[in-house]
């Protein structure tokens, strides 16, 4: 306790951060290609532990203007027991110490070593540590994002719930009070609780029987229960908190970007896309702490009112996005979105996702499109420096009970919000009335 040499490390700490991300086969809700080293478990038909698929030198952060930083993906490394976990583990941070650039914090992560050696060079410095050759790469089924969002079974008869909180931020506003809702739950049901990589809450250790009182609180306190009915774009965003609590912020984040959805949903809709749905990911600086160089639609603050534009990465955060537009003024939202998503529209294949769709056509093609196109449905939005703190869903309309019953079976069945079954139903009566 009172020593001061650390065991690995010894007297220096480690420069930057050092991310460690555990995840099981198929379930990418972490990110794991974002971390410095990533642990996949791998279990026997039993569903017995058995060891580790490892990944290494991910890591999202970087700087404007220095080519010299970049995100970066993590790469396999190979497969450990789990006998010999730790001594890998052990290994692969030793070499981080010895070789990583601590004469520069900008350019310390592990991602740069990776980056600089090559994998094969990598896996035998670290073999070289470990005492033993690294076992091959285990084959894993293909990633999904999942946010376990609702009533899940938890496995042992009890069950979990997932709470979607817009861009994390628990609060109480007008008739949403999530934060009093939360007191209430924890309170009365003495619930323990997680937070998700992506911003959201699980309740879990939930008695069956309770089920339909924590229901009614969340209900009572104006929380959507059921995820179906949480816009997609909403659902899958993440900002992070930027101005003004972060010292490191260029312009806003997680107050703009609830504004930010609206203004790109009500394009998608005006466009006929409304029943597309894409990971939008918004960041005050790029530093990229809501990760949003895994985004199909990414934003990178680089000036007050003003963002970086990155696409192409995917729903299921499985490859890197590119920065498509250096500098975007956010008015010009509309302006610079229209011809991407007209083209988008025009030319999507097989129902490929709007990010696979930016990659497989590729930048030039979309920046000639959007050069030659013709406007026919923007209304730029001016956003204000300083965004309203006003709810996005503050315009309500009553429906009868029988067809709040019928609009909530679609929903459910289509697997899509219900105000986004109630924008096509207007549109398609505005469109007979005009």
């Amino acid at each position: 306790k009172n020593d001061p040499i650390e065991p690995i490390y010894g007297q220096h700490y480690m420069p930057r951060k050092f991310k460690i991300g555990v995840t099981v086969p198929g379930d990418n809700s972490i990110d794991i290609y974002t971390n410095d080293l990533g642990l996949v478990v791998i279990t026997d038909a039993n569903g017995q532990l058995q060891g580790f698929n490892i990944l290494a030198g991910g890591g999202l952060g970087r700087t404007h203007n220095k080519e010299e930083t970049f995100p970066r993906m993590a790469d396999p490394i190979g497969y450990v027991d789990k006998e010999d976990v730790y001594d890998l583990v052990k290994a692969i941070v030793a070499t981080q110490r010895d070789y990583g650039d601590r004469g520069d914090r900008r350019h310390a992560r592990m991602k740069y070593i990776l980056e600089e050696w090559g994998v094969e060079k990598f896996r035998s410095t670290v073999e070289s540590y470990f005492g033993q050759k690294i076992a091959p790469y285990q084959p894993l089924p293909d990633w999904e994002y999942q946010d376990f969002l609702g009533w899940n079974e938890q496995g042992d008869g009890k069950l979990f719930f997932g709470l979607s909180v817009e861009n994390g931020r628990v609060k109480n506003e007008g008739s949403f009070q999530l934060k009093t809702a939360l007191k209430v739950i924890i309170e009365r049901f003495q619930l323990p609780m997680r937070l998700t990589a992506n911003h959201n809450i699980i309740l879990y250790e939930i008695e069956p029987q309770d089920q339909q009182a924590i229901e009614a609180i969340l209900k009572e306190h104006g929380i959507i229960t059921n995820p179906a009915e949480i816009d997609p774009l909403t659902r899958y965003a993440m900002a992070c908190p930027a101005w003004p609590t972060c010292g490191l912020a260029i312009t806003e984040s997680e107050r703009i970007l609830p504004s930010v959805i609206e203004r790109i949903r009500t394009l998608l809709n005006r466009l006929g896309l409304s029943k597309e749905e894409f990971v939008i990911r918004m960041t005050g600086c790029p530093n990229g702490c809501a990760r949003p160089y895994m985004a199909e639609l990414g934003f990178v603050g680089s000036a007050p009112n003003s963002y970086q534009l990155w696409l192409g990465g995917t729903a299921d955060q499985t490859r890197l996005a590119r920065p498509y537009l250096d500098k975007m003024a956010i008015d010009d939202l509309e302006k610079v979105l229209e011809p991407i998503f007209v083209y988008f529209q025009q030319d999507q294949q097989n129902n490929e996702t709007f990010g696979e769709f930016c990659h497989r056509v590729n930048f030039p093609a979309l920046q000639a499109f959007s050069a030659t196109y013709t406007p026919k449905m923007t209304e730029t939005t001016t956003t204000e420096s300083k965004p309203k703190r006003v709810r996005k869903n503050q315009n309500r309309v009553s429906v009868p009970d029988d067809m709040f019953v019928r609009l909530k079976e679609a929903s459910e069945t289509e697997k899509r919000p219900m105000n986004q079954i109630i924008n096509e139903a207007l549109e398609a009566y505005f469109s007979q009335k005009s």
